[in-house]
């Protein structure tokens, strides 16, 4: 028992540092996750800072949404116009494993920091570029956010052809293309990682959140070339006396399960159910059937009636119920961080691992508050760094 409590305050990444230029979210959280598996992480922000560090929710001037996204980092707040900090910054390349950034193409080469002028002077260094349509191509220097990324890629389209009677794209205030963008950009750079055992070598990671989305579209991607035998149950939410419920019988023992559940054996019997083709070609009116049961209970109910059954299903949920849900607390799926307005809960990486410490770790940098220490390391001393600070250079 000892030995596994040893192990699992071991980080897989402890040891690796990363200097991160990333900012808003993509970049940020797969940073975040780097950090969360115990990777040394760097932020690099402009002297205004990450412009995240402004939205809401704000609690004393302090932004939730910047601590979920970039907990458990380090900040140097720095002029990259400066002739004097790109050479600092140069200086701490050499000592770094890993350098994410999300800036449009060409603009870390208009710093002099781009991948070709850095391998150079650390050859083991993976490099990691997260842009919205990648770094080559007709589109590469157009500016892209997650919104922008949902439309380019098809994925709205795809939705609006599976909302009855909507005449546009639904409204989306959550960012799916950053979160793949990062999730994609964080297993990749486990990949050159794992890679850089092998060989020695760094290598740069090119990212393209067009495509991160477009891989999302597993079946549409698919439907597109073979329309004509694409056919599909979609999922509907079904109306409860209280809410809604999601209720998914798609094997021919889910469609038995649900039956029971609902007390209608005899649909097994109706030539509309007999068999998965019958039933995916009579799907409305099964699923029609089934909401009239459900109407007539709570979701909650109709949730426990349903799964004693066995039927797949789950009622839908406010954001606010799930910080407290009991099967999310027993994974330990939140951690409590603090910044300077007090402790507030953060998603942690969504896996475990029996050896190693996996969470967001407890640390909210404030804007360029570890800067004297991360140059301090490179043997910059107190006059030097008030110098740089004098200029404006450094925060």
């Amino acid at each position: 028992m000892a030995e596994e409590s040893k192990a699992a305050a071991v980080g897989a990444l402890d040891g690796v540092r990363v200097l991160d230029f990333t900012s808003v979210m993509a970049g940020p959280f797969a940073t975040r996750m780097l950090a969360d598996l115990g990777a040394e992480v760097i932020k690099v922000e402009s002297l205004e800072g990450d412009q995240v560090r402004a939205r809401p929710p704000k609690r004393d001037g302090f932004s939730a949404y910047f601590g979920n996204l970039n907990a458990g980092k380090q900040s140097i707040a720095c002029n990259l116009k400066s002739p004097e900090i790109i050479a600092l910054i140069k200086q701490l390349v050499a000592t770094c494993d890993v350098l994410v950034e999300n800036f449009r193409p060409g603009v870390m080469a208009r710093f002099g920091l781009d991948f070709a002028a850095l391998h150079e002077a650390n050859p083991r260094l993976i490099y990691c570029s997260i842009s919205g349509y990648g770094q080559t191509g007709p589109k590469a220097l157009s500016p892209a956010y997650a919104p922008v990324i949902h439309a380019a890629s098809g994925f709205d389209m795809v939705n609006l052809r599976y909302q009855d009677g909507a005449d546009r794209p639904a409204t989306s205030g959550v960012f799916i293309a950053d979160v793949l963008g990062g999730t994609h950009a964080f297993g990749a750079i486990q990949a050159a990682l794992y890679q850089r055992e092998k060989t020695g070598a760094g290598q740069h990671i090119d990212l393209s959140m067009l495509e991160a989305m477009v891989g999302m579209l597993v079946f549409e991607t698919q439907e597109a070339q073979f329309p004509g035998d694409a056919r599909r149950p979609l999922y509907t939410p079904l109306k409860t006396n209280d809410g809604f419920i999601m209720v998914a019988p798609t094997s021919p023992r889910n469609f038995e399960q649900l039956t029971d559940a609902v007390g209608h054996p005899e649909w097994r019997d109706d030539p509309r159910f007999l068999t998965n083709a019958d039933r995916n070609a009579n799907w409305a009116t099964l699923l029609a059937l089934t909401e009239e049961w459900t109407r007539e209970r709570s979701a909650e109910e109709a949730e426990a009636i349903l799964s004693r059954h066995g039927v797949p299903c789950g009622r839908y949920r406010e954001i606010d119920e799930l910080l407290d849900d009991p099967q999310l607390a027993s994974r330990g799926a939140f951690a409590e961080i603090s910044d300077g307005a007090g402790s507030f809960k953060v998603p942690n990486p969504p896996f475990r691992m029996s050896g190693s410490r996996v969470e967001a770790r407890n640390h909210v940098a404030r804007l360029g508050e570890e800067g004297a220490e991360i140059l301090g390391r490179l043997g910059v001393d107190e006059a030097a760094v008030a110098a740089l600070r004098a200029r404006g250079d450094l925060l």
